[in-house]
Protein backbone atom coordinates (compact mmCIF):
# COMPACT_ATOMS: atom_id res chain seq x y z
CA UNK A 1 0.00 0.00 0.00
CA UNK A 2 1.22 3.47 -0.80
CA UNK A 3 2.46 5.22 2.11
CA UNK A 4 3.51 2.79 4.16
CA UNK A 5 6.94 1.46 5.57
CA UNK A 6 8.01 -2.19 7.03
CA UNK A 7 8.23 -2.46 10.74
CA UNK A 8 9.64 -5.22 12.97
CA UNK A 9 9.42 -8.51 11.12
CA UNK A 10 8.81 -7.01 7.98
CA UNK A 11 5.34 -6.30 8.39
CA UNK A 12 3.81 -3.11 7.26
CA UNK A 13 2.53 -0.06 9.23
CA UNK A 14 1.34 3.25 8.91
CA UNK A 15 4.14 6.06 7.92
CA UNK A 16 5.94 7.40 11.07
CA UNK A 17 4.14 10.69 10.65
CA UNK A 18 0.43 9.10 11.50
CA UNK A 19 1.84 7.11 14.03
CA UNK A 20 3.09 10.28 15.84
CA UNK A 21 -0.43 11.73 15.58
CA UNK A 22 -1.86 8.86 17.45
CA UNK A 23 0.51 8.87 19.82
CA UNK A 24 -0.15 12.68 20.80
CA UNK A 25 -4.07 12.39 20.69
CA UNK A 26 -3.51 9.15 22.78
CA UNK A 27 -2.22 11.45 25.69
CA UNK A 28 -4.04 14.26 24.94
CA UNK A 29 -7.31 11.93 24.74
CA UNK A 30 -6.05 9.86 28.30
CA UNK A 31 -6.01 13.46 30.04
CA UNK A 32 -9.69 14.24 29.66
CA UNK A 33 -10.16 10.98 30.99
CA UNK A 34 -9.32 12.41 34.68
CA UNK A 35 -10.77 15.07 36.63
CA UNK A 36 -11.42 17.78 36.66
CA UNK A 37 -12.64 16.90 32.84
CA UNK A 38 -14.09 13.40 34.37
CA UNK A 39 -14.26 11.68 30.66
CA UNK A 40 -13.82 8.40 32.19
CA UNK A 41 -14.78 6.81 28.85
CA UNK A 42 -11.82 8.92 27.11
CA UNK A 43 -9.61 6.13 29.23
CA UNK A 44 -10.27 3.00 26.54
CA UNK A 45 -10.44 5.32 23.51
CA UNK A 46 -6.71 6.49 24.55
CA UNK A 47 -5.87 3.18 24.91
CA UNK A 48 -6.31 1.99 21.62
CA UNK A 49 -4.97 5.22 20.70
CA UNK A 50 -1.83 4.26 22.14
CA UNK A 51 -1.94 0.53 20.91
CA UNK A 52 -2.34 1.55 17.60
CA UNK A 53 1.05 4.10 17.21
CA UNK A 54 3.07 1.65 18.26
CA UNK A 55 1.65 -1.86 17.05
CA UNK A 56 3.99 -3.38 14.68
CA UNK A 57 6.36 -1.03 14.91
CA UNK A 58 10.53 -1.24 16.26
CA UNK A 59 11.46 -1.53 19.42
CA UNK A 60 12.99 2.65 19.54
CA UNK A 61 10.01 3.98 17.54
CA UNK A 62 7.51 2.38 20.42
CA UNK A 63 9.49 3.71 23.17
CA UNK A 64 9.42 7.26 21.41
CA UNK A 65 6.05 7.09 20.31
CA UNK A 66 5.00 5.25 24.14
CA UNK A 67 6.77 8.68 25.94
CA UNK A 68 5.21 11.24 23.18
CA UNK A 69 1.98 9.84 24.72
CA UNK A 70 2.90 10.01 28.28
CA UNK A 71 4.39 13.42 27.87
CA UNK A 72 1.32 14.84 25.81
CA UNK A 73 -0.69 13.70 29.08
CA UNK A 74 1.37 13.77 32.02
CA UNK A 75 2.61 17.29 31.73
CA UNK A 76 -0.35 18.95 31.53
CA UNK A 77 -2.06 16.46 34.09
CA UNK A 78 0.88 17.22 36.65
CA UNK A 79 0.66 20.47 36.01
CA UNK A 80 -0.22 21.67 39.52
CA UNK A 81 3.06 20.67 40.84
CA UNK A 82 4.55 24.04 38.88
CA UNK A 83 2.16 26.73 40.67
CA UNK A 84 5.02 27.65 43.71
CA UNK A 85 8.10 25.26 42.71
CA UNK A 86 8.82 26.74 39.12
CA UNK A 87 8.95 24.91 35.98
CA UNK A 88 11.79 22.65 36.27
CA UNK A 89 10.48 20.68 38.96
CA UNK A 90 6.88 19.81 37.16
CA UNK A 91 8.87 19.28 34.39
CA UNK A 92 11.23 17.04 35.50
CA UNK A 93 8.35 14.51 36.94
CA UNK A 94 6.12 15.08 33.67
CA UNK A 95 9.14 13.71 31.98
CA UNK A 96 10.05 10.42 34.69
CA UNK A 97 6.30 9.34 34.72
CA UNK A 98 6.46 9.75 30.50
CA UNK A 99 9.35 7.26 30.40
CA UNK A 100 7.18 4.66 31.82
CA UNK A 101 4.90 4.97 29.02
CA UNK A 102 7.59 4.81 26.66
CA UNK A 103 8.83 1.63 28.69
CA UNK A 104 4.89 0.81 27.78
CA UNK A 105 5.52 1.63 24.74
CA UNK A 106 8.71 -0.69 23.71
CA UNK A 107 6.55 -3.73 25.29
CA UNK A 108 3.29 -3.39 23.49
CA UNK A 109 5.35 -3.23 20.01
CA UNK A 110 7.12 -6.24 21.35
CA UNK A 111 4.09 -7.99 21.73
CA UNK A 112 2.62 -7.01 18.24
CA UNK A 113 2.91 -10.75 16.79
CA UNK A 114 0.40 -11.92 18.81
CA UNK A 115 -2.40 -10.71 16.52
CA UNK A 116 0.03 -11.93 13.34
CA UNK A 117 0.38 -15.41 12.05
CA UNK A 118 1.69 -16.61 9.47
CA UNK A 119 0.53 -17.25 5.96
CA UNK A 120 2.99 -20.44 5.48
CA UNK A 121 1.02 -23.47 5.15
CA UNK A 122 2.50 -24.82 8.34
CA UNK A 123 1.55 -26.37 11.63
CA UNK A 124 2.70 -22.82 13.00
CA UNK A 125 -0.53 -21.27 11.27
CA UNK A 126 -2.61 -23.06 13.30
CA UNK A 127 -1.38 -22.10 16.55
CA UNK A 128 -0.57 -18.69 16.06
CA UNK A 129 -4.22 -18.40 14.59
CA UNK A 130 -5.57 -20.45 18.33
CA UNK A 131 -3.87 -17.72 20.03
CA UNK A 132 -4.17 -14.46 18.46
CA UNK A 133 -7.02 -12.67 20.55
CA UNK A 134 -4.60 -13.55 23.48
CA UNK A 135 -2.59 -9.92 22.56
CA UNK A 136 -6.00 -8.11 24.05
CA UNK A 137 -5.53 -9.11 27.62
CA UNK A 138 -1.83 -9.14 27.03
CA UNK A 139 -1.85 -5.34 26.29
CA UNK A 140 -3.91 -5.05 29.13
CA UNK A 141 -1.87 -6.89 31.82
CA UNK A 142 1.28 -4.60 30.15
CA UNK A 143 -0.53 -1.36 30.88
CA UNK A 144 -1.35 -2.86 34.90
CA UNK A 145 2.17 -4.18 35.20
CA UNK A 146 4.03 -0.74 33.97
CA UNK A 147 2.05 1.13 36.63
CA UNK A 148 2.66 -1.57 39.14
CA UNK A 149 5.79 -0.25 38.51
CA UNK A 150 5.60 3.26 38.32
CA UNK A 151 3.69 2.81 41.73
CA UNK A 152 7.16 1.51 43.32
CA UNK A 153 9.80 3.46 41.64
CA UNK A 154 11.79 5.50 41.90
CA UNK A 155 11.76 6.73 45.57
CA UNK A 156 8.87 5.05 46.48
CA UNK A 157 6.72 5.43 43.71
CA UNK A 158 4.24 8.19 42.01
CA UNK A 159 0.77 6.56 41.46
CA UNK A 160 -0.68 9.79 40.04
CA UNK A 161 -2.53 9.34 36.53
CA UNK A 162 -3.53 5.47 36.80
CA UNK A 163 -6.20 4.47 34.70
CA UNK A 164 -7.99 3.54 38.00
CA UNK A 165 -7.80 6.59 38.96
CA UNK A 166 -10.06 8.15 36.06
CA UNK A 167 -12.84 5.56 36.43
CA UNK A 168 -14.44 7.31 39.82
CA UNK A 169 -18.08 7.77 37.74
CA UNK A 170 -17.32 4.86 35.20
CA UNK A 171 -19.56 1.25 35.45
CA UNK A 172 -15.74 -0.35 36.15
CA UNK A 173 -15.37 1.91 39.07
CA UNK A 174 -17.30 -1.41 41.00
CA UNK A 175 -14.45 -3.88 39.84
CA UNK A 176 -12.67 -2.07 42.70
CA UNK A 177 -14.72 -3.93 45.25
CA UNK A 178 -13.12 -7.15 43.47
CA UNK A 179 -9.48 -6.95 42.72
CA UNK A 180 -9.01 -3.00 43.54
CA UNK A 181 -7.07 -0.64 41.54
CA UNK A 182 -5.15 -2.68 39.27
CA UNK A 183 -8.42 -4.53 38.08
CA UNK A 184 -10.00 -1.47 37.10
CA UNK A 185 -6.83 -0.11 35.23
CA UNK A 186 -6.99 -3.90 33.36
CA UNK A 187 -10.41 -3.54 32.17
CA UNK A 188 -10.11 -0.06 31.24
CA UNK A 189 -7.20 -1.17 29.40
CA UNK A 190 -8.87 -4.40 28.35
CA UNK A 191 -11.73 -2.33 26.73
CA UNK A 192 -9.00 -0.23 25.47
CA UNK A 193 -7.19 -3.29 23.45
CA UNK A 194 -10.78 -4.27 22.22
CA UNK A 195 -11.34 -0.92 20.63
CA UNK A 196 -8.28 -0.82 19.22
CA UNK A 197 -8.78 -4.25 16.87
CA UNK A 198 -10.75 -2.45 14.64
CA UNK A 199 -8.61 0.77 14.79
CA UNK A 200 -5.45 -1.06 14.04
CA UNK A 201 -7.92 -2.71 10.67
CA UNK A 202 -8.29 0.72 9.78
CA UNK A 203 -4.74 2.23 10.18
CA UNK A 204 -2.26 -0.52 9.52
CA UNK A 205 -2.48 -1.79 5.88
CA UNK A 206 -1.68 -5.50 5.07
CA UNK A 207 0.88 -6.15 2.50
CA UNK A 208 -0.19 -8.66 -0.56
CA UNK A 209 1.71 -12.12 0.43
CA UNK A 210 1.68 -14.85 -1.57
CA UNK A 211 -0.08 -17.81 0.13
CA UNK A 212 -1.56 -15.85 2.57
CA UNK A 213 -4.81 -17.45 5.04
CA UNK A 214 -7.46 -15.47 4.83
CA UNK A 215 -8.85 -15.66 8.12
CA UNK A 216 -11.50 -18.07 10.01
CA UNK A 217 -14.18 -14.44 10.32
CA UNK A 218 -14.50 -11.68 8.21
CA UNK A 219 -12.50 -8.31 9.12
CA UNK A 220 -15.61 -6.74 9.89
CA UNK A 221 -17.28 -9.30 11.97
CA UNK A 222 -14.10 -9.26 13.80
CA UNK A 223 -14.73 -5.65 14.65
CA UNK A 224 -17.62 -5.62 15.30
CA UNK A 225 -17.16 -8.52 17.91
CA UNK A 226 -14.51 -6.06 19.65
CA UNK A 227 -16.47 -3.31 19.90
CA UNK A 228 -19.23 -5.41 21.13
CA UNK A 229 -17.48 -6.94 23.50
CA UNK A 230 -15.89 -3.36 24.91
CA UNK A 231 -19.81 -2.76 25.60
CA UNK A 232 -19.98 -5.54 27.19
CA UNK A 233 -17.13 -5.41 29.81
CA UNK A 234 -18.14 -2.25 30.67
CA UNK A 235 -21.92 -3.22 31.45
CA UNK A 236 -20.77 -6.49 32.46
CA UNK A 237 -19.13 -4.39 35.44
CA UNK A 238 -23.06 -3.08 36.73
CA UNK A 239 -23.65 -6.55 37.59
CA UNK A 240 -20.93 -6.40 39.82
CA UNK A 241 -22.68 -6.08 43.55
CA UNK A 242 -21.17 -3.48 46.17
CA UNK A 243 -20.76 -4.03 49.99
CA UNK A 244 -22.79 -1.43 51.80
CA UNK A 245 -21.47 -0.62 55.41
CA UNK A 246 -24.18 -2.73 57.73
CA UNK A 247 -22.62 -0.98 61.08
CA UNK A 248 -24.16 1.92 63.27
CA UNK A 249 -23.93 5.34 62.19
CA UNK A 250 -22.27 7.95 63.37
CA UNK A 251 -22.52 11.79 62.83
CA UNK A 252 -19.34 13.26 61.53
CA UNK A 253 -18.13 16.47 60.98
CA UNK A 254 -15.10 18.06 58.79
CA UNK A 255 -13.87 21.49 59.60
CA UNK A 256 -12.16 23.00 56.20
CA UNK A 257 -10.79 26.03 58.02
CA UNK A 258 -8.80 27.28 54.59
CA UNK A 259 -5.52 29.37 54.88
CA UNK A 260 -4.92 33.11 54.37
CA UNK A 261 -3.71 32.62 51.27
CA UNK A 262 -2.57 29.62 48.83
CA UNK A 263 1.54 28.95 48.00
CA UNK A 264 4.70 27.11 49.96
CA UNK A 265 4.52 29.97 52.50
CA UNK A 266 1.14 28.30 54.21
CA UNK A 267 4.00 26.95 57.10
CA UNK A 268 4.74 30.59 57.82
CA UNK A 269 0.93 31.28 58.14
CA UNK A 270 0.73 28.40 60.68
CA UNK A 271 -0.89 30.15 63.51
CA UNK A 272 -3.62 31.56 61.21
CA UNK A 273 -4.18 28.13 59.21
CA UNK A 274 -4.81 26.35 63.45
CA UNK A 275 -6.74 29.49 64.48
CA UNK A 276 -9.21 29.35 61.64
CA UNK A 277 -9.67 25.37 62.29
CA UNK A 278 -10.40 26.49 65.78
CA UNK A 279 -12.64 29.32 65.15
CA UNK A 280 -14.91 26.82 62.77
CA UNK A 281 -14.79 24.30 65.49
CA UNK A 282 -16.48 26.68 67.99
CA UNK A 283 -18.67 27.88 66.24
CA UNK A 284 -19.88 24.40 65.22
CA UNK A 285 -20.16 23.69 68.94
CA UNK A 286 -21.95 26.82 69.95
CA UNK A 287 -24.80 25.77 67.51
CA UNK A 288 -24.95 22.67 69.05
CA UNK A 289 -25.11 24.56 72.39
CA UNK A 290 -27.13 27.42 71.88
CA UNK A 291 -29.66 26.16 68.28
CA UNK A 292 -29.80 22.87 68.97
CA UNK A 293 -28.03 21.44 66.07
CA UNK A 294 -26.93 17.46 66.26
CA UNK A 295 -23.83 17.11 68.53
CA UNK A 296 -21.14 15.39 65.96
CA UNK A 297 -19.67 11.93 67.42
CA UNK A 298 -16.27 12.80 66.05
CA UNK A 299 -14.63 16.08 64.12
CA UNK A 300 -11.76 15.57 61.33
CA UNK A 301 -9.80 18.62 60.68
CA UNK A 302 -7.41 18.01 57.48
CA UNK A 303 -3.66 17.57 57.35
CA UNK A 304 -1.49 20.60 58.37
CA UNK A 305 -4.33 22.35 60.19
CA UNK A 306 -1.70 23.06 63.43
CA UNK A 307 1.67 23.36 62.01
CA UNK A 308 2.72 24.40 65.67
CA UNK A 309 3.68 21.40 67.45
CA UNK A 310 1.00 21.07 69.78
CA UNK A 311 2.99 18.57 71.44
CA UNK A 312 5.72 21.23 72.28
CA UNK A 313 3.76 24.14 72.14
CA UNK A 314 1.21 24.88 75.02
CA UNK A 315 -0.53 27.64 72.71
CA UNK A 316 -0.98 25.63 70.16
CA UNK A 317 -2.37 22.63 72.73
CA UNK A 318 -4.53 25.28 74.45
CA UNK A 319 -6.13 26.52 70.88
CA UNK A 320 -6.74 22.69 70.00
CA UNK A 321 -8.41 22.21 73.54
CA UNK A 322 -10.51 24.79 73.80
CA UNK A 323 -12.26 23.95 70.21
CA UNK A 324 -12.44 20.41 71.55
CA UNK A 325 -14.32 21.23 74.89
CA UNK A 326 -16.40 23.68 73.00
CA UNK A 327 -18.08 21.04 70.51
CA UNK A 328 -17.24 17.97 73.22
CA UNK A 329 -16.17 15.44 70.90
CA UNK A 330 -12.84 14.23 69.50
CA UNK A 331 -10.81 15.59 67.08
CA UNK A 332 -8.87 14.23 64.51
CA UNK A 333 -6.11 16.74 64.38
CA UNK A 334 -3.53 16.90 61.36
CA UNK A 335 -0.57 18.08 63.11
CA UNK A 336 3.20 18.70 61.94
CA UNK A 337 5.43 17.21 65.08
CA UNK A 338 9.31 18.65 65.99
CA UNK A 339 10.51 16.09 68.61
CA UNK A 340 14.47 16.62 68.43
CA UNK A 341 15.01 13.00 69.21
CA UNK A 342 12.21 11.73 66.09
CA UNK A 343 12.90 14.43 63.71
CA UNK A 344 9.98 16.53 61.51
CA UNK A 345 6.69 14.16 61.59
CA UNK A 346 3.24 14.37 59.68
CA UNK A 347 0.77 13.17 62.11
CA UNK A 348 -3.03 12.40 62.93
CA UNK A 349 -3.56 13.21 66.43
CA UNK A 350 -6.91 11.83 68.20
CA UNK A 351 -7.65 15.47 70.57
CA UNK A 352 -9.93 14.09 73.25
CA UNK A 353 -12.24 16.84 75.30
CA UNK A 354 -11.42 17.48 78.45
CA UNK A 355 -15.01 17.64 79.59
CA UNK A 356 -17.83 15.11 77.66
CA UNK A 357 -20.66 16.37 76.25
CA UNK A 358 -22.64 16.64 79.70
CA UNK A 359 -19.96 19.19 81.03
CA UNK A 360 -18.31 16.39 83.05
CA UNK A 361 -14.80 16.86 83.66
CA UNK A 362 -12.50 13.69 82.48
CA UNK A 363 -9.34 13.19 80.85
CA UNK A 364 -8.56 15.56 77.92
CA UNK A 365 -5.52 15.31 75.20
CA UNK A 366 -3.77 13.13 72.75
CA UNK A 367 -5.35 9.55 73.00
CA UNK A 368 -3.92 8.08 69.91
CA UNK A 369 -1.71 8.99 66.84
CA UNK A 370 -0.58 8.31 63.58
CA UNK A 371 2.37 9.08 61.85
CA UNK A 372 2.89 9.20 57.67
CA UNK A 373 4.57 6.24 56.58
CA UNK A 374 5.42 7.71 52.90
CA UNK A 375 6.37 11.31 52.78
CA UNK A 376 5.99 12.27 49.16
CA UNK A 377 9.93 12.43 47.79
CA UNK A 378 10.65 15.84 46.67
CA UNK A 379 8.24 17.78 49.18
CA UNK A 380 8.52 15.86 52.03
CA UNK A 381 11.86 14.42 51.34
CA UNK A 382 14.83 15.25 49.61
CA UNK A 383 16.34 12.34 47.63
CA UNK A 384 19.66 13.89 46.29
CA UNK A 385 19.25 16.81 48.00
CA UNK A 386 22.69 18.38 46.54
CA UNK A 387 21.90 17.97 43.45
CA UNK A 388 17.90 18.61 43.67
CA UNK A 389 19.56 22.06 44.44
CA UNK A 390 20.69 22.65 41.62
CA UNK A 391 17.44 22.39 39.90
CA UNK A 392 15.69 24.33 42.88
CA UNK A 393 16.32 26.97 44.98
CA UNK A 394 12.99 26.04 47.32
CA UNK A 395 14.72 22.43 47.75
CA UNK A 396 15.73 23.66 51.55
CA UNK A 397 12.27 24.52 52.36
CA UNK A 398 11.78 20.91 52.43
CA UNK A 399 12.58 18.66 55.61
CA UNK A 400 13.34 15.23 55.71
CA UNK A 401 10.21 14.13 57.89
CA UNK A 402 10.64 11.06 59.70
CA UNK A 403 7.99 7.70 58.75
CA UNK A 404 6.14 6.14 60.74
CA UNK A 405 6.01 2.52 60.96
CA UNK A 406 2.30 1.28 61.73
CA UNK A 407 -1.10 1.54 59.57
CA UNK A 408 -3.22 5.03 60.97
CA UNK A 409 -5.83 2.68 62.78
CA UNK A 410 -7.25 5.17 65.26
CA UNK A 411 -10.32 5.20 67.69
CA UNK A 412 -11.75 8.30 67.65
CA UNK A 413 -15.17 8.73 69.40
CA UNK A 414 -17.00 6.03 68.54
CA UNK A 415 -15.57 4.94 65.67
CA UNK A 416 -11.93 2.63 64.47
CA UNK A 417 -10.96 5.73 61.85
CA UNK A 418 -8.75 4.29 59.22
CA UNK A 419 -6.64 7.57 58.69
CA UNK A 420 -4.53 8.38 55.42
CA UNK A 421 -2.39 10.96 54.94
CA UNK A 422 -2.70 13.01 51.78
CA UNK A 423 -0.89 11.43 48.97
CA UNK A 424 -0.92 7.66 50.89
CA UNK A 425 -4.52 7.44 49.06
CA UNK A 426 -2.92 6.79 45.85
CA UNK A 427 -1.38 3.80 47.33
CA UNK A 428 -3.05 0.24 47.29
CA UNK A 429 -2.07 -1.33 50.61
CA UNK A 430 -1.36 1.67 52.83
CA UNK A 431 -5.13 2.48 52.65
CA UNK A 432 -5.59 -2.02 53.16
CA UNK A 433 -3.67 -2.16 56.38
CA UNK A 434 -5.78 0.03 57.87
CA UNK A 435 -8.79 -1.80 56.89
CA UNK A 436 -7.30 -5.18 57.46
CA UNK A 437 -6.07 -3.47 61.29
CA UNK A 438 -9.84 -2.91 61.83
CA UNK A 439 -10.70 0.59 60.55
CA UNK A 440 -14.41 1.32 60.14
CA UNK A 441 -14.27 4.10 57.76
CA UNK A 442 -11.67 6.01 56.00
CA UNK A 443 -10.66 9.54 56.71
CA UNK A 444 -7.87 11.24 54.17
CA UNK A 445 -6.62 14.41 55.84
CA UNK A 446 -5.01 16.50 52.95
CA UNK A 447 -3.69 20.02 52.99
CA UNK A 448 -3.86 21.46 48.98
CA UNK A 449 -2.82 24.96 49.55
CA UNK A 450 0.61 24.44 47.55
CA UNK A 451 -1.77 22.71 44.52
CA UNK A 452 -4.97 23.71 42.79
CA UNK A 453 -8.97 22.66 41.93
CA UNK A 454 -8.02 19.87 39.75
CA UNK A 455 -5.00 18.18 42.19
CA UNK A 456 -7.78 18.53 44.88
CA UNK A 457 -10.57 16.72 42.33
CA UNK A 458 -7.80 13.92 41.25
CA UNK A 459 -7.31 13.28 44.86
CA UNK A 460 -10.88 12.60 45.37
CA UNK A 461 -11.06 10.26 42.25
CA UNK A 462 -8.73 8.30 44.18
CA UNK A 463 -10.97 8.52 48.15
CA UNK A 464 -13.93 7.50 45.86
CA UNK A 465 -12.40 4.25 44.66
CA UNK A 466 -10.73 3.71 47.93
CA UNK A 467 -14.26 3.85 49.42
CA UNK A 468 -15.50 1.27 46.76
CA UNK A 469 -12.61 -0.84 46.66
CA UNK A 470 -13.21 -1.47 50.59
CA UNK A 471 -16.73 -1.26 51.27
CA UNK A 472 -16.39 1.92 53.53
CA UNK A 473 -17.51 5.08 53.98
CA UNK A 474 -14.63 7.84 53.46
CA UNK A 475 -14.19 11.46 53.67
CA UNK A 476 -11.41 14.00 52.79
CA UNK A 477 -10.93 16.40 54.93
CA UNK A 478 -8.66 19.46 53.02
CA UNK A 479 -7.29 22.72 54.98
CA UNK A 480 -8.70 24.50 51.13
CA UNK A 481 -10.60 22.18 49.78
CA UNK A 482 -12.18 19.82 48.33
CA UNK A 483 -13.52 18.28 50.87
CA UNK A 484 -16.29 16.06 50.37
CA UNK A 485 -18.09 12.58 51.89
CA UNK A 486 -17.88 9.45 50.45
CA UNK A 487 -20.11 6.34 50.43
CA UNK A 488 -19.38 2.54 49.71
CA UNK A 489 -21.00 3.37 45.84
CA UNK A 490 -18.34 5.67 45.11
CA UNK A 491 -21.05 8.81 45.31
CA UNK A 492 -19.99 11.93 46.98
CA UNK A 493 -21.97 14.83 48.57
CA UNK A 494 -21.48 17.93 50.13
CA UNK A 495 -18.22 19.13 47.95
CA UNK A 496 -16.83 21.59 49.70
CA UNK A 497 -16.08 25.03 47.41
CA UNK A 498 -12.12 24.93 46.35
CA UNK A 499 -9.97 27.95 48.84
CA UNK A 500 -13.04 28.73 51.06
CA UNK A 501 -14.00 27.95 54.75
CA UNK A 502 -16.43 25.49 55.40
CA UNK A 503 -18.04 23.07 57.88
CA UNK A 504 -19.71 19.48 56.47
CA UNK A 505 -21.42 17.17 58.42
CA UNK A 506 -22.96 13.69 57.66
CA UNK A 507 -24.05 10.28 58.79
CA UNK A 508 -21.70 7.88 57.86
CA UNK A 509 -21.75 4.14 58.46
CA UNK A 510 -19.33 1.83 59.62
CA UNK A 511 -18.13 -1.41 58.05
CA UNK A 512 -16.61 -4.35 59.59
CA UNK A 513 -17.13 -6.80 56.70
CA UNK A 514 -14.37 -7.20 54.20
CA UNK A 515 -14.46 -7.18 50.69
CA UNK A 516 -12.65 -9.47 48.20
CA UNK A 517 -10.82 -7.14 47.56
CA UNK A 518 -9.44 -6.07 51.20
CA UNK A 519 -9.15 -9.76 51.64
CA UNK A 520 -6.64 -10.79 47.89
CA UNK A 521 -4.74 -7.35 48.63
CA UNK A 522 -2.23 -7.01 45.83
CA UNK A 523 -3.09 -11.07 44.48
CA UNK A 524 -4.95 -9.86 41.66
CA UNK A 525 -2.17 -7.29 40.62
CA UNK A 526 0.81 -10.28 41.46
CA UNK A 527 -1.58 -12.23 38.51
CA UNK A 528 -1.87 -9.88 36.18
CA UNK A 529 1.70 -8.58 36.14
CA UNK A 530 2.24 -12.23 35.27
CA UNK A 531 0.37 -12.68 32.43
CA UNK A 532 1.89 -9.37 31.36
CA UNK A 533 5.63 -11.33 31.46
CA UNK A 534 4.07 -14.31 30.44
CA UNK A 535 2.78 -12.61 27.43
CA UNK A 536 6.67 -11.02 26.67
CA UNK A 537 7.74 -14.28 26.91
CA UNK A 538 5.00 -15.75 24.48
CA UNK A 539 5.61 -12.85 21.47
CA UNK A 540 9.62 -14.10 21.57
CA UNK A 541 8.17 -17.37 20.27
CA UNK A 542 6.39 -16.15 18.22
CA UNK A 543 9.22 -13.98 16.81
CA UNK A 544 11.26 -17.11 16.56
CA UNK A 545 8.35 -18.60 14.83
CA UNK A 546 7.99 -16.11 12.21
CA UNK A 547 11.80 -15.55 11.25
CA UNK A 548 11.26 -19.19 10.40
CA UNK A 549 8.38 -18.45 8.37
CA UNK A 550 8.20 -14.43 7.62
CA UNK A 551 4.70 -14.19 5.62
CA UNK A 552 2.26 -12.77 8.33
CA UNK A 553 -1.22 -11.33 8.11
CA UNK A 554 -3.21 -9.89 10.58
CA UNK A 555 -5.79 -10.89 12.23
Amino acid sequence: MAGSVAGSAGRAVPPLWVAVVLAATAGAVMLVAFPPYGWWWAAPIAVALAAAAVHGRRLRAGFGLGTLTGAVFFTPLLSWTNLHTGMVPWLLLSALQALFIGLLGVATAWISPLRTRTGARTPVRSWARSWAWTWVPALAALWTAQEALRDRAPFGGFPWGRLAFSQDTSPLLRLAAVGGAPLVTFAVAFTGALLAVPLLRISTPRPAAAGAVTPGWNPGVRSAAAVAGAFVVVAGALLIPLQQPAGKGVYVAVVQGNVPRLGLDFNEQRRAVLDNHVRATVELGRKVTQEGARRPDLVVWPENSSDIDPLRNADAAAAIATAARAVGVPILVGAVLTDPAVGVENAGLVWEPDVDADGNARQGGVSARYTKRHPVPFAETMPLRDIARIVSKEVDRVSDMTPGDTPGVLRVGPATVGDVICFEVAYDGLVRDTVTGGAQLLAVQTNNATFDEAEARQQLAMVRLRAVEHGRDALMASTVGISAFADAAGRTRQETKFNEAAVIVAELHLGSARTLATRVGAGPEYVIVMLGIAAVVAAAAVRRRNRQHPTEEDV
